[in-house]
């Protein structure tokens, strides 16, 4: 488990490896991620965007962004949480995951972002 907090938000990631899914001529290691959003400060946020750098052993490193997660752009209170899971996919036996979620206070209007802290990708073929 990895926390990062920034701005009053607090991020949680936690990893967990599902095993290899098999796709034409390729092997994926396919992992799924729990995130937590807690909101420790006053004001009410909602997360707006996402953006994500990953590492795949394998390959060069990719970028991911977009509106809100899983669907949703969530209003979050203050002593609230919203928690999600989503899933990845790497061709390599390791990997890892970081990035930031923009959101914006909607007491200030301000929008700011908020570090994802980095979680490992790593598949238990490696831990053998």
């Amino acid at each position: 488990m990895n926390s990062q907090l920034t701005n009053g938000i607090k991020v949680t990631a936690i990893p967990k490896y599902l095993g290899i899914q098999e796709e034409e001529a390729n092997n994926f290691h396919v992992f799924t991620y729990e995130i937590k959003i807690e909101n420790t400060s006053p004001y009410q946020v909602r997360l707006t965007k996402r953006h994500w750098h990953i590492f795949d052993s394998l390959l060069p490193h990719q970028q991911v962004n977009g509106d809100g997660v899983i669907g949703k752009k969530p209003i979050i209170n203050p002593g609230e949480d919203f928690i999600y899971e989503s899933f990845c996919l790497i061709e390599g036996d390791y990997g890892s995951m970081e990035g930031y979620f923009t959101l914006i206070n909607l007491e200030l209007n301000e929008i700011f972002r908020v570090k994802i802290p980095q979680f490992k990708l790593i598949s238990t073929s490696i831990l053998n």
